[in-house]
């Protein structure tokens, strides 16, 4: 499977205004959606499912460690599969630190604000012309600096961030494409 590096998509909800960002990465991969099944809810569930498990872990501990300096961390969940269950990827549901902004027919723009910085992920799908059961996915982050303490904060993250979304995008791919039940 390849993931290659992209760019933000023109039409993403993300370019509506003409937004200048501190921070804008894209990676894009290929699924086959051969059953025309595969829709914006399945894709918003995948992300919080297919992560790695490292990833996880960086996760647990970025938020034991930002919680000393007063930055939102995800509540406690404590049904996390019934949560899922219930993501409807609809715009002001949050699963964990991540609050749905926006959605169309073909994009999700989850993120969050906090008093550092402001971070929003596109999940878009591009239907490819030449193939009906073949669609790109391009994940985009944007981050905007609301202080020194966020372009701060971002410095160790940001190398990582490199790391984590390929990954993510495999697994989501990965998922994405296994027989429903």
């Amino acid at each position: 499977m390849t993931i290659n590096k992209s760019h933000l998509p023109s039409t993403s909800i993300l370019n509506a205004d003409g937004k200048v960002y501190d921070f804008i990465d894209s990676f894009q991969g290929e699924f086959v959606d051969k059953d025309q099944t595969i829709g914006l809810t399945e894709i918003g569930r995948s992300f919080f499912t297919s992560g790695p498990k490292w990833v996880e872990s960086l996760f647990t501990i970025r938020n034991k460690i930002v919680k000393l300096f007063g930055l939102k961390t995800p509540d406690k969940i404590i049904d996390r599969q019934k949560q899922l269950d219930n993501f409807k990827c609809e715009p002001g549901e949050q699963l964990g630190l991540f609050r749905v902004f926006n959605k169309t027919n073909n994009e999700i723009v989850i993120g969050e604000d906090d008093k550092h910085l402001n971070f929003r992920v596109s999940l878009f799908v591009d239907q490819k012309v030449n193939n009906i059961h073949k669609k790109s996915l391009i994940i985009s982050t944007t981050v905007s600096f609301n202080n020194r303490f966020g372009k701060l904060y971002f410095l160790p993250v940001r190398p990582f961030h490199k790391l984590i979304v390929p990954e993510m995008l495999k697994g989501m791919i990965k998922e994405l494409e296994q027989p429903r039940k």
